[in-house]
Parts: structure tokens; C-alpha cells; sequence
């Protein structure tokens, strides 16, 4: 719960004559990724949100599952991947943890669920992603009930 007054600082509020009633800021961040409908119609103020703050993406856009969801606006998105031994001519698993910002305008976003992060500017000492993508974990088989 925000106790200050929240407003975007691109949206100018004391116009004399009020004109358009939904007068919130948006962006189209680029890359084919389109901006989620809760991120135009919402009422959220985020300035770390890639689609109505101030953040650009740029640089690297990777892929991963979100293993922790327990901090406020942020993840932890999980990559595995293979290295390969040469003595022995195999394949370990390896994984690393990137911590991302989670705008609001994604809702429901459950540990499991595959994401896709961009990188943008220092968030804050460990954050240097930004969600721009999510799809929920797909169900299979007859497991239908694992969620109440």
C-alpha cells in the first residue's frame, strides 16, 4: 500500500480544461512484444514497469521458469542449461537465478510459470531485468486439480 499521492511523470494533471478522461501514459517497448491491455486500461504507477515507466529494453532478452515469487514487484527467473565436460564427453546440468522486475500489469504470475525478461538499466543492487512476457506453466495429462 502506497501512502504518497502516485502519478506518472509523464502525465501533466492540472490541465484548465479537462479533455480526455483516461489520460495515462503508455509505450510500445519494441522488439515484437506487445503491451498488455491491464498496462493501458490499469490504474497501477510503476516507474520501473517497462510499458508506463521510465525503463528501455535493450541488450540481452532471455527465457526462464520463476522459481520464487515472495518479493514485492520482483522474481526470480530460473535458466538451466547444459555445459559440456571434454575429459568425459557428457553434458551437467547447470542453472542460474536472475533476479526481475514484475510490473503489475502482469497478473497471476505463479512460480512454474515460464517468463520472458529483458535487460534494462540497474533496477536496483541485483535487478537488471524487466518482465516484458509471461505464459502460465502448461497442465498435462489428467492432472487437472493441483491448485485450489
Amino acid at each position: 500500500v502506497e501512502r504518497s499521492f502516485q502519478k506518472q511523470d509523464a502525465v501533466f494533471l492540472n490541465a484548465k480544461s479537462v479533455t480526455k478522461k483516461n489520460n495515462r501514459w503508455y509505450k510500445d517497448i519494441g522488439l515484437g512484444f506487445k503491451t498488455p491491455t491491464e498496462a493501458i486500461q490499469g490504474t497501477y504507477i510503476d516507474k520501473k514497469c517497462p510499458f508506463t515507466g521510465n525503463v528501455s529494453i535493450r541488450g540481452r532478452i532471455l527465457t526462464g521458469t520463476v522459481s520464487s515469487v515472495k518479493m514485492k514487484r520482483t522474481v526470480i527467473v530460473r535458466r538451466e542449461y547444459l555445459h559440456y565436460i571434454t575429459k568425459y564427453q557428457r553434458y551437467e546440468k547447470r542453472h542460474k537465478n536472475i533476479a526481475a522486475h514484475l510490473s503489475p500489469a502482469f497478473i497471476g504470475v505463479k512460480a512454474g510459470d515460464t517468463v520472458t525478461v529483458g535487460q534494462c538499466r540497474p533496477l536496483s543492487k541485483t535487478v537488471r531485468f524487466n518482465v516484458i512476457k509471461h505464459a502460465p506453466k502448461q497442465t498435462k495429462g489428467s492432472k487437472k486439480f493441483q491448485t485450489f
